[in-house]
């Protein structure tokens, strides 16, 4: 088996050089496997190495950029990318496999080609995103992010969730999964599950949504030292405020002291979508005037949602935020945009169901909390066009990325994703292609403008984000349910 380390280090630092010139790195958690997916693509180092402009140009000439393009993303199938959105990556390998340098490619959608030049600036725009301090680079590309399993020591004890929910700790990972006597859950075929109804009442619109999981790549790890500072589950990126309260730290922290050792403390997949938050569920109704009810299931263990509440009427002051309580996973506020997000899109909507707009290619401008703005449209080609204004860009590469990997989770938080739980509130769907997140071949093109000014560097992503979530909503008739497309052929 050949892992990243042992790929010829010229071609691993073209891939390198070339994920951080297109952005199609952002955590870098599994770009490296991606990489080696796409070299094995190319047939040989060789072949790639000898690739050469002139052979580009004939290619391009032939029309099999295309084709290209559908191998990469069929080739990347077998790999999940919760950050960037695929866009990236495939403008990277096909730059490489198709033989340009990146200086000679202008992608489409970028309004010139910017490289990321001062890594200050880049990280300052990645932080600015992402929600948390963030590296960004080559070798971020290649695993480089500082991971918190990757920087602990060796002889650390390893602590895991056992089958009964308690934890179990052993030498090593091997007797710790032995002793853990647990085997990794499946997803099911049960029904998604609304757990709130819509408010009594005469609403222009409704909106029901189900649990959603954040679905990050790297799952909830740290590790510590007696006495000592646990290491971070956020090491390079912000899990879409997955992490932000997690216990995986205080935990290590605790059997560390207990032993007298380092302690990993790893969560596998089934234990962050039983254990790990989600996007609060809601049920919203709307009257024709803007104001109406916003309904926010609350889970026993969650914490408050009172920032939620501030979030939403800071949007939409016309609506009431009810709290109902029910049975499920734990939800949490800080999740990427929960609560106004659903409020802004609604209102959004209801302003477009009032002027009788057409469905396909009708912008929708919304502004962030923090100012950041951006305009996106649902193209009839079922392509997406962005404008994204968020203050001094820093870098355009980082921006460009993150504004296409908010477009990717919009999309598919508004028809596709979902977690089916039982009737006790428990996930039944614990793999994470159970989920509904789009492939590589699912989504659509997404063509970015980036408007620079000299204000103050804001958030831009965020209001992509929901922007596409209320363009997406209207260009499929604005059903009364999410996921919209789910389930269809």
């Amino acid at each position: 088996m050949t892992t990243i380390e042992g790929l010829d280090p010229e071609l691993r630092e073209r891939w390198a050089r070339q994920f951080s010139a297109v952005g199609a790195s952002q955590c870098g958690f599994c770009t490296p496997g991606i990489i080696m997916r796409l070299a094995a693509l190319a047939g040989s180092d060789a072949a790639l190495r000898s690739a050469s402009g002139e052979r580009a140009s004939a290619l391009r000439r032939a029309g099999h950029e295309g084709a290209l393009d559908g191998r990469i993303r069929s080739a990347l199938r077998a790999h999940l990318c919760r950050c960037t959105g695929w866009q990236t990556i495939v403008e990277a390998a096909t730059d490489l496999l198709g033989g340009a340098t990146g200086e000679e490619k202008d992608h489409k959608g970028s309004a010139r080609r910017i490289r990321s030049t001062d890594p200050l600036l880049s990280a300052w725009r990645a932080q600015l995103e992402g929600g948390h301090i963030q590296s960004n680079g080559p070798s971020i590309a290649l695993g480089g992010g500082g991971f918190a399993d990757d920087t602990a020591p060796r002889d650390a004890l390893v602590a895991l969730v056992g089958r009964d929910g308690g934890v179990v700790v052993g030498e090593n990972l091997v007797e710790a999964r032995r002793l853990s006597g647990k085997i990794q859950g499946r997803n099911s075929s049960r029904p998604l599950a609304y757990p709130l109804e819509v408010p009594t009442g005469e609403w222009a619109l409704t909106l029901r949504t189900t649990w959603v999981e954040p679905a990050y790549l790297e799952l909830d790890a740290s590790w510590c030292r007696p006495g000592r500072t646990p290491a971070s589950p956020l090491a390079n990126g912000g899990a879409f405020g997955g992490k932000r309260r997690s216990p995986v730290p205080g935990l290590a922290r605790r059997l560390a002291d207990e032993t007298g050792r380092a302690v990993r403390v790893l969560w596998s997949r089934e234990d962050v979508v039983r254990k790990g938050p989600k996007r609060p569920p809601v049920a919203i109704g709307v009257r024709a005037d803007g104001t109406g009810v916003i309904r926010v299931a609350r889970t026993p263990g969650s914490p408050s949602l009172s920032s939620l509440h501030d979030s939403i009427v800071s949007v939409a002051g016309g609506f009431v935020v009810e709290e109902v309580d029910v049975a499920g996973p734990p939800v949490d506020p800080g999740l990427r945009c929960a609560g106004w997000a659903e409020a802004a899109v609604v209102e959004a909507c209801l302003r477009l169901q009032e002027n009788r707009e057409a469905r396909v290619g009708v912008p929708v401008e919304i502004t962030g909390l923090d100012g950041g703005r951006a305009r996106v449209a649902i193209v009839e080609d079922g392509s997406v066009a962005v404008e994204v204004w968020a203050g001094e860009p820093l870098d355009e590469v980082v921006l460009r990325s993150y504004c296409i990997g908010a477009v990717h989770q919009a999309l598919g938080w508004v028809r596709s994703e979902g977690v089916a739980v039982d009737e006790t509130g428990q996930p039944c769907d614990l793999t994470i292609r159970s989920f509904g997140v789009l492939s590589a071949l699912d989504t659509p093109r997404v063509e970015v403008t980036i408007h620079p000014s000299d204000h103050w560097p804001l958030n831009g992503s965020d209001a992509v984000f929901v922007a596409t979530a209320a363009a997406a909503w209207w260009a499929d008739g604005l059903p009364p349910q999410w996921p919209t497309l789910r389930g269809r052929t």
